[in-house]
């Protein structure tokens, strides 16, 4: 393997990847050293000073900023929410979609992106599925515009199986015919590397419990700072351009901020926020582009693995398809899963079997580690992996 950045310095961060084999940050990634420090900074500041909120703001913005560099966007740009869900609610309700609309998404992407839109059924918007294959473009979705095709709406990384999929292509295909495209980087962000003025979309969600690195209850949205046209379901004081001093609501007075804060919503998730700037400058001290290589190397000695355990890989092998950080093995979940956490490791069951997902943290060692329990139970069964 090639060594693109000092894995095992970083690998000291996160305690619990000593603990135990963790091949799970797909769905949550153990906290860090830098994380939990910036986390006891904000606890120990509203517990001795009864909260500087004026300087817990500050540093908040400073977030945003850090937040719009990786995505290479600008701070304007950028606003923050609950979680990807929310993001993607907000997206969904700002287009201006009317009764007869419809709106193309992927059979089988996240649920969470889907019901968005689906519950746009109300107004009359109707949701068109088109099929998922190992290769996503804009090919995939062009045969299935029409006169009443308003959006696009996807994920970049799939979480049940891996693909990654061609998001400038479907971007570029969005520019053409002047649709709006909405996109979920929930399964990539801070893995795979992104530049949304390149994918061109309207809106950007996620949250940031990933490769984000912190816990849960903060989320992120991008919003194309041109597209003026959209405007927030829900309004506060915080989404206004003058909000009134006085606390007093003024309604002839109710001009959107010309920012992204024009979708947030009231108060900040600010302990998190704290966290997410902490992990920020960890995935900017190695660089996503690293993380993602090394991700890759480890990927490609994972299949390897699987094809000499003769186990299936569900979903695409080549690494022009396939996310660095995200792999399905083809084994039954509820045949293997208790035995994979009685070996201490530690995986998540999907649809098609169990999946082991990568992280800054992880090493050759523990992709050796999982292809060991699998072996070790083939030679103490005699059955096949496949057979359990």
């Amino acid at each position: 393997m090639t060594k693109h950045y000092d894995v095992e310095a970083v690998r000291k961060l996160f305690p619990a990847a000593e603990k135990m084999t963790y091949l799970d940050s797909s769905f949550q990634t153990p906290m860090s050293t830098p994380v939990r420090q910036a986390l006891e900074t904000f606890i120990q500041e509203a517990y001795e000073t009864a909260g500087p909120k004026a300087i817990w703001v500050d540093r908040m913005e400073g977030v945003r900023a850090k937040v719009a560099t990786l995505l290479k966007a600008t701070p304007q740009e950028i606003a923050f929410t609950k979680n990807t869900s929310e993001s993607m609610n907000i997206a969904a309700n700002a287009l201006p979609l009317k009764a007869g609309d419809n709106v193309l998404m992927l059979h089988g992407d996240h649920p969470n992106n889907a019901y968005a839109f689906l519950n746009l059924a109300r107004k009359g918007v109707e949701v068109r599925f088109v099929p998922m294959s190992e290769v996503v473009n804009a090919d995939s979705f062009r045969p299935h515009i029409d006169v009443n095709t308003r959006a696009i709406s996807m994920s970049q990384v799939t979480f049940h199986a891996g693909h990654c999929f061609d998001i400038e292509s479907v971007g570029q295909l969005c520019r053409e015919r002047g649709l709006y495209y909405v996109l979920d980087i929930m399964q990539g962000v801070g893995v795979v590397p992104i530049d949304v003025k390149r994918v061109g979309a309207t809106f950007i969600g996620a949250g940031t419990h990933k490769g984000l690195l912190v816990p849960q209850g903060l989320g992120l949205l991008y919003w194309d700072s041109s597209r003026t046209e959209l405007e927030p379901a829900y309004l506060a004081a915080i989404s206004l351009a003058r909000p009134p001093a006085d606390f007093i609501a003024r309604p002839d007075d109710l001009e959107l901020v010309a920012t992204a804060g024009r979708f947030e919503i009231g108060n900040f998730n600010l302990p998190a926020t704290h966290a997410l700037g902490a992990a920020l400058d960890l995935i900017a001290s190695i660089g996503v582009e690293k993380i993602a290589a090394h991700c890759f190397d480890l990927g490609d000695r994972l299949i390897a693995g699987l094809d000499a355990c003769s186990v299936a890989l569900v979903g695409p092998r080549e690494r022009a398809h396939r996310a660095p950080h995200i792999y399905v093995a083809a084994l039954p979940a509820d045949e293997w899963l208790e035995y994979f956490a009685s070996r201490g490791v530690r995986l998540s069951p999907e649809r098609d079997g169990l999946r082991i997902s990568l992280g800054m943290f992880n090493t050759a060692s523990d992709v050796d580690r999982f292809l060991d329990v699998v072996r070790e139970r083939d030679i103490t069964s005699g059955r096949s992996p496949r057979a359990a």
